[in-house]
């Protein structure tokens, strides 16, 4: 990720980076904001749903529009993905892929770059553990992010782990590359 242009020393560029935790009834979103300072903040977070009654077609194309109303609502600067976690049952991987793929054509139709974490890097990015809990990532997000950690569900969490992971590698980045 490159800074704003316009970026004069001593002031501060705001970062919005959409956080996206796919699934195919529910899906969790958070945004979170990354100025040059260092300081983080998320204006929105949540969990857009499908019923699980409508086809599998139906219940993405649903997440699509309701995702790309997300995007065109809050505008972020980059999207960063959870990738699917292959356990298993092979066949809630695909539909996890599947509902990642949506995300990213999203994405893509807005002029938005994306970046996709697998679980265990946005784990280890939050928690210091990659073999973390759901419990020890949300409380982990709720820290880094000043948020009372019960007011925030589980996808919801989780997608703004995946930002804050995207964080943590844009500013690994530029400081490797002398930029931030």
């Amino acid at each position: 990720m490159r800074l704003n242009p316009d970026y004069a020393e001593g002031e501060s560029t705001i970062v919005r980076i959409l956080g996206i935790d796919p699934g195919t009834h529910r899906m969790g979103y958070g945004m979170v904001e990354s100025n040059t300072a260092g300081d983080l903040s998320s204006p929105a977070w949540g969990v857009l749903s499908a019923k699980s009654s409508h086809e599998l077609g139906e219940r993405l194309y649903r997440l699509y529009i309701e995702l790309s109303e997300v995007m065109a609502k809050f505008r972020p600067d980059e999207v960063a993905v959870e990738e699917p976690f292959v356990s298993v049952n092979a066949r809630t991987a695909m539909a996890v892929g599947q509902a990642q793929g949506l995300a990213l054509m999203a994405a893509a139709a807005q002029g938005i770059s994306v970046s996709r974490y697998p679980p265990r890097q946005v784990k280890q990015a939050v928690s210091g553990y990659g073999g973390a809990s759901k419990e020890q990532v949300q409380q982990a997000v709720a820290m880094s992010l000043d948020l009372d950690a019960k007011a925030v569900p589980e996808d919801a969490a989780d997608a703004l782990a995946v930002a804050l992971c995207h964080v943590q590698n844009w500013r690994a980045a530029g400081l490797i590359a002398g930029e931030v």
